[in-house]
């Protein structure tokens, strides 16, 4: 796990990610319709990594919401869904 100096926060984890987590995000994905654009907004904000709380929390997007826990994504939700956990920016 890699924590910023300053805050203390988790990074989130991009490689080395479980196999079953992986494969689960792609069902949610599927699932919920979350298109190619979509998926290049997380991925446009994983590219700055942001760093998140270390317990739960959620990042807003335009058409869904991902949500995760520490250094990982786990699920993503539609909107009218509930997040649970922190805010993340």
């Amino acid at each position: 796990m890699v924590f910023t100096a300053q805050f203390g926060m988790p990074e989130i984890r991009r490689e080395k990610v479980p196999e079953a987590l992986l494969r689960h995000l792609i069902l949610r994905a599927r699932e919920r319709k979350i298109t190619m654009h979509d998926l290049g907004e997380i991925s446009d904000w994983l590219a700055k990594a942001p760093t998140v709380p270390e317990g739960k929390w959620f990042k807003r997007f335009a058409t869904f919401t991902a949500c995760g826990e520490g250094e990982l994504v786990k699920t993503f939700l539609l909107p009218g869904q509930l997040a649970d956990g922190e805010e993340a920016l």
